[in-house]
């Protein structure tokens, strides 16, 4: 499929599926839709401690970035598992530039490292970041109680629909820990009850920009 580089409303960049008219972040702002949703809502629970997460779609690469450059300021050791079946090439990553978006570019080659490292293989970004990219679909994941957080950031269901499922989220729960949380900007009323009815207990909370709603789902046993 056709994908071409965007810019979003907060002047930061995304990928844009021109076949499905689906991009990777929010169009309102990809930066702002990251913090909101995946730290604001999520890492910020963890705090001082170590934090094993799960990205559902690793994608551009920016959910990672942001975590590494917010661990530090929550004292976290985190170990990080992105799972992506269909990476992004150089060509694309080399053009989002989320250092300078993030007024960070000292740390562009950490952003680079991220993508040019092996499928599959652990790294180590730093003394408190270590990152695992899983190439594998989603529905293939079979982890056990192994999570405190799973950022779910897969294309939305209406044309991606099989990964909104209870199945999928039967495979989310048991890959999380006893109070591990899954966050989404999703917040569709059949994505809440297909979370409800495999266990989660989920809240509906403010959206980011351009979004009324988000979710978040926590292991409660």
């Amino acid at each position: 499929m056709k994908r071409k580089i965007i810019t979003t409303a907060d002047g930061s960049k995304t990928i844009q599926i021109e076949d499905w008219n689906e991009q990777y972040h929010s169009t309102h702002g990809a930066i702002q839709e990251a913090y909101h949703v995946f730290i604001k809502n999520g890492l910020s629970l963890f705090q001082d401690q170590k934090v094993a997460i799960m990205e559902i779609g690793f994608g551009t690469g920016l959910n990672a970035f942001i975590t590494f450059l917010e661990a530090e300021k929550y004292g976290l050791e985190v170990n990080y598992d992105g799972v992506e079946a269909y990476p992004v090439n150089e060509m694309e990553y080399s053009q989002l530039d989320y250092s300078t978006a993030l007024k960070v570019e000292k740390f562009e080659s950490i952003f680079l490292q991220m993508h040019k490292s092996l499928w599959n293989s652990p790294y180590k970004i730093s003394d408190n970041f270590s990152l695992l990219k899983r190439k594998m679909d989603f529905r293939d994941i079979s982890d056990s109680e192994k999570f405190n957080l799973i950022y779910f950031d897969a294309f939305g269901s209406r044309v991606q629909p099989e990964l909104w499922t209870e199945e999928v989220f039967l495979m989310m729960y048991r890959a999380l820990k006893v109070k591990g949380v899954l966050v989404t900007y999703a917040a569709k009323g059949a994505v809440r009850r297909a979370m409800q009815t495999v266990g989660f207990t989920v809240e509906r909370l403010p959206g980011p920009p351009g979004k009324r709603e988000m979710l978040r789902a926590v292991k409660e046993v």
